[in-house]
């Protein structure tokens, strides 16, 4: 049984209560702190592309590898983590990522192209094993706050990503102006998650003496291959809506702000409101989870999550500028609530953490190289038709197919029925 490998839950011993409960929230903060991270990497470096592309005489096409190669890297990288987790355990290499990503962005600092986008290809496989762990890891050391804990783990991301996008820009001035460095100093939240992790990383894991693999990781013996999982209908599902939520994310991520531009906003103002999402994202973010919990029927969260999305892209495919608060606060509310939804349903629809690190590698694996196609989808839709209505149309049509991934999604029961 590969379920007597598994370390225990973290519990409160007899006559250990206030340490066993110390224990609990460092490793909370720590997890949370981890997450806090997995979006800077790549929101930090939208305010400041135009002068990546200025400094380093880049063409558009090569400088928006910047925001595409991460996404595709959160795909590729996905499908090695259940083999490094097996060898090292979830908790410690969550913190070699911390220390990895750290790197990666600390080589921003190298006036090189390489160096540029070596460090890009490090932050996005740092962040792609660190997004399989996160869920396995909650499931695993927080069975019993589940909802809570992965309202908090999307608000943590959605905080990292408006902290980097809204503060780069203003942090120019504290480095002295430079571009490099300002990139460089968001390696310090990273290695401030890795010093809170610390006192989880010196525990020794429990190893399966046969195989030598640690026990809090996915296990090859008796669980679900990859194929198993792409045959089953569940899983299709929840994958389906975690690729096609970051999509229409990452679609928006980046080109709202040419949007706005082109509608005569000035490029200030036109970040200022792809930051200013994040904020209604990020309660959307935090309390999806607790009203899904309770929520009948079980879709109609998702149906709420589509409907202001696809009415914040028709807002802004017909009139952006006069109402561009109601709109983006609909997209922040919209996206926030349904990648809340698809990290949890990660969670939901599997039966132990075993089975939630195979379902994460899955969903986010091939979710976020089906993401990738967003930006570059929509880029070449607006070259081709010059103008926004019909790629904003495109992304209205891709909500009704999210709409049917998450009402699938939302039905309370597991992967491979057998375990539900």
């Amino acid at each position: 049984m590969t379920d007597l490998l598994q370390e225990p839950t973290l519990r409160t011993r007899p006559g250990r209560g206030a340490r066993g409960k110390l224990t609990i929230v460092v490793l909370a903060v720590g997890l949370l702190a981890a997450a806090f991270n997995l979006r800077i990497g790549v929101a930090s470096v939208g305010p400041v592309l135009s002068d990546i592309q200025t400094d380093l005489g880049l063409s558009e096409v090569v400088v928006s590898l910047l925001t595409t190669i991460p996404v595709v890297a959160f795909g590729a990288f996905a499908f090695v983590t259940p083999a490094l987790s097996r060898r090292l355990g979830l908790h410690r290499l969550l913190g070699a990522t911390m220390i990895a990503l750290a790197a990666g962005i600390a080589l921003r600092l190298q006036p090189s192209l390489a160096s540029l986008f070596i460090g890009t290809v490090v932050i996005g496989a740092s962040i792609a094993f660190a997004n399989v762990i996160m869920p396995a890891a909650i499931k695993r050391d927080f069975s019993h706050r589940v909802g809570l804990m992965m309202g908090l783990y999307a608000t943590a991301l959605s905080a990292g990503a408006a902290l980097a996008s809204g503060t780069t820009v203003p942090l120019l001035s504290v480095a002295g102006g430079g571009r490099r460095p300002t990139l460089a100093l968001w390696a310090i939240p990273a290695l401030f998650a890795f010093l809170i992790l610390i006192p989880r990383l010196r525990h020794t894991p429990v190893r399966d003496p046969r195989t030598q693999n640690v026990a809090d990781a996915p296990s090859v013996a008796g669980e679900p291959s990859v194929r198993a999982l792409t045959r089953d209908p569940v899983a299709i599902a929840v994958t389906a809506l975690m690729g096609l939520q970051s999509m229409s994310y990452y679609a928006a991520l980046t080109w709202v702000p040419t949007l706005f531009q082109d509608a005569g906003m000035d490029a200030h103002s036109a970040g200022w409101m792809l930051s200013y999402s994040a904020f209604p994202g990020i309660v959307a973010s935090l309390v999806t989870p607790a009203i899904a919990k309770r929520t009948r029927p079980t879709w109609l969260p998702v149906a709420v999550a589509v409907v202001l999305t696809g009415a914040a892209f028709a807002g802004l495919a017909t009139a952006p500028m006069p109402a561009a608060y109601v709109w983006m606060t609909m997209l922040g509310l919209g996206q926030g609530a349904s990648l809340s939804l698809s990290l949890t349903y990660i969670v939901w629809r599997s039966p132990d953490a075993r089975h939630t690190g195979h379902v994460s590698m899955m969903a986010q694996g091939l979710g976020y190289l089906l993401a990738g196609l967003g930006p570059v989808g929509l880029g070449a839709l607006h070259t081709v038709t010059q103008g926004w209505s019909i790629p904003l149309s495109a992304l209205i049509g891709l909500l009704v197919l999210q709409m049917w991934a998450g009402a699938l999604a939302s039905r309370e029961r597991h992967v491979l029925h057998g375990h539900g």
